[in-house]
This record gives C-alpha cells, structure tokens and sequence, in this order.
C-alpha cells in the first residue's frame, strides 16, 4: 500500500480516536515529554536572551574596553574567607590609576567601585539596586545618554561631593512626573543631591534587583559606604584611538608591575581582563547550564518515550481483534505497522507543541522577571517537534511491530 496523505490522514484520525478512548492514560504520556521540552524551550529563551544583551553590552562598551581588577573569578569570593594567594593581593588604589592614565596609549583610565543600596525619597524607595562609584566618564564604558542636567566636575570628583546622577526610570519610580533635579534622595542612608538623569542602553544586561540605579562620584562612595575591594572595585581602561587591545594590555601590565615593584618572571598581583574574556567565561558557563538542562530534559524525554511504549503496549493488546479484523479486510503488516507508529508520533507529537507552547510562556515570563529580551528560538523550536515525534517513532517501534506480526486468525479469536 502506497504511503499518502489521505493514508496518513486516516491513521490520524484513527490515532486521535485511539488516544480519546483512554485519556487519562494518553494525558500521563503527553506529560512527561511535555515537560521535556518545555524545559528545554524555556531554558534556551531565557539562556539565549541573557547571552543576547550581554553580548549588546559588550558592544556598547567597545570591544578595545578592558579591566584590572584585584581578582577576576567567574564568582564572588567570600571577602571574609579569600583565599591565601588573593589575601595576598594589594587592593587596587587611585596612584596606580594615574599611573595607567600617564601611559601613551591609554586615553582613558579611573577607578571605580560597586555597592548595592536603597534609593529612598518621601518615604517612597526601591528595591536593592546597583549604586556605582565613577566619574563622567561613566557613559564611555556603560553606554546610554545624559537625558536631563549634567554629570560631576571635576571638583565635585575629587572633593567626593554628595551628588548623584540617577537612572531615569528609578527616577520616575521615585518622582513620578515631578521633576528630579535639585531634589534630595537617600541612597543607603546618605543624603545626595540629583544633578542628572541617565538613560541606560535599551539591551544592557543587569541580573534582576541589581540594575544601576544611581551613579555617585568614587570618592563618595569610598568614604561613604563599605566596598567590597576584591569583587566590586576595578579600573576600566581604554586605548587611544587607534591602539590595538593587545599593546594597551601589554603597557597597562608593565606599568602595574614597575608600581607594584614585582620581579621579572614572578605572577602578577591582579588580573587583566578584556570584554573577550568575559565573554568566553559566560560562554564556558552556559555551555555548562545548556548540558544540564539538556540531561534533566532528556530523563523527562525518556520517561515520556517509555510512557508511550508502555501505553501503545496496552493498546495493541486491547485492540488486537480490531487488529484481526483489519487485516481479514486486507490491511497489510506494513498497513498495521503505519497505523500505531502514526498513533505514537501523534501522542509526542501533540506533547512536543503543547511543551513548546508552555516553555515558550514560561520563558516570556522568567525574561520579563529578569528585564532580558529573550527571543523565540525558532530552530530550537522545530528541533523540538521533530524530536518529540521522533521519540513516538522509536519508542513505538516495538509495540507496533508486535501488532503488525499477529496472526489474523488469533487476533480474531481474541476476547
């Protein structure tokens, strides 16, 4: 018998009869590869979104930008518990900064710091935000625009005065429609006054509760709040025009280790790292997420698969007279083999959508969660479908090939 679509249309039609006729068990199939690759869907949203907008951020800032920190680790150390070779380290200061500035190839160098503090005006205030420590050359690294007002002098940088330049939407969180500027807000207690509005670039990437909301001068922050010199204090550098990353890398390093008088062939006392580099730990880092989420989505996709072995078991021996009568009619093994391996796909098949659909929602829903743009991956969407009913095929191979080999005879016999 030839394999058309009208033979494929019917063995549909009797798959759907066939899966209606025990729902609960077909539901408890569906499930688990439902589960399987909704996983894999929302993961992949959420994964590729975060990618997406740090690789936007590494844009903004520029390919030549790198940093010196005192220790890069692909996670916060415990300043409490460092390690003997870090607690070693001198924690980087503003003299090595003017250092880096002198060089020739540099065009720009400062120090910066991070902290995580409260926004608070008239009793209204934000969640822990991302409060940094620059200078105006804050929008060089970060990107975005000064949309309102202005950003520090030159004066107010090295006198630490208590100003700030606030992120607009926290702005507007805090002031509505009113306008911020002059106004006085609290940011962990300290009282600053607004001088500035920055708008952020539209795909910076920020982990959620940890946007920078404010940006306050570093002298300021040293003084005024406690930092965390290991993880959240850095010095972003950027080359002149013109100057290759690798030549700015290789002076910003000379000139450290002449400041830090260390001798020819020992290690260095901070690490360098360049946008390329954060990069590829980010990469070695969800390719790690991305294998997990593929064996914990695959045992769901096994036990689906075994599910519908299980299942389309019991259908064949629930149907083997209807077996012997299609075959008494004519049906062929080839005929009888279509029909349950259509009937498994359908029920994987019908899995696989439902799984897209809910990963799909699920991924939407966690990328607005965390304020990424995450978008359809559409090729992992087709991949999807074709392995859910992939997994109907194979897994319904065996049941299949049972009722195809039964004696017509005995299956009309059959009680």
């Amino acid at each position: 018998m030839a394999l058309t679509a009208g033979g494929i249309g019917e063995n549909v039609r009797l798959a759907i009869s066939a899966l209606r006729a025990s729902k609960l068990r077909s539901a408890l199939t569906i499930l688990g590869v439902v589960i399987g690759v909704a996983t894999v869907m929302a993961m992949a949203a959420i994964v590729q979104g975060i990618r997406d907008q740090i690789v936007t951020t590494i844009e903004v800032a520029g390919p030549t930008t790198l940093y010196v920190l005192k220790k890069f680790s692909q996670t916060p150390l415990n300043p409490d518990n460092l390690p003997k070779d870090v607690r070693i380290r001198p924690d980087l200061s503003e003299s090595e900064v003017e250092r880096i500035r002198q060089l020739p190839e540099i065009g720009y160098a400062s120090l910066w710091a991070q902290t995580l503090a409260r926004i608070e005006v008239d009793g209204v205030r934000t969640q822990g935000m991302a409060v940094m420590g620059a200078d105006d050359g804050f929008t060089l690294i970060q990107g975005g625009e000064l949309v309102d007002g202005r950003w520090f002098t030159r004066n107010e940088s090295a006198a630490g005065a208590p100003v700030v330049v606030l992120q607009e939407e926290t702005a507007r969180s805090l002031f509505g429609q009113e306008r911020a500027l002059g106004r006085q807000v609290r940011i962990g207690g300290r009282v600053l006054t607004v001088i500035g509005l920055w708008q952020q670039p539209g795909n910076i990437f920020a982990p959620p509760g940890q946007s920078v909301g404010a940006v306050v001068t570093y002298r300021f922050m040293d003084r005024s709040y406690q930092i965390d010199r290991t993880n959240a204090l850095f010095i972003p550098v950027k080359p002149r025009a013109g100057i290759r990353v690798a030549q700015a890398q290789s002076s910003v390093e000379m000139a450290l280790r002449e400041a830090r008088r260390l001798r020819p062939g020992g290690g260095n006392t901070f690490d360098l790292v360049t946008q390329d580099q954060i990069l590829d730990t980010f990469n070695s880092l969800t390719s790690v997420f991305f294998l997990v989420m593929i064996v914990l989505s695959g045992v769901a996709l096994l036990v689906g698969g075994i599910g519908v072995m299980a299942i389309m078991t019991v259908s064949v021996t629930s149907r083997t007279r209807e077996i012997g009568v299609r075959k008494a009619l004519g049906a062929t093994r080839r005929d009888i083999l279509l029909q349950f391996l259509v009937e498994a796909s359908t029920l994987t098949g019908i899995g696989g959508v439902i799984g897209i659909l809910v990963g799909l929602a699920l991924g939407r829903a966690a990328s607005m969660a965390l304020e990424v743009n995450a978008p359809v991956p559409v090729t992992l969407t087709m991949i999807a479908v074709a392995v859910s009913v992939g997994i109907g095929i194979v897994f319904g191979m065996v049941p299949a090939q049972r009722a195809s080999r039964l004696d017509p005879i005995e299956a009309l016999r059959h009680e």
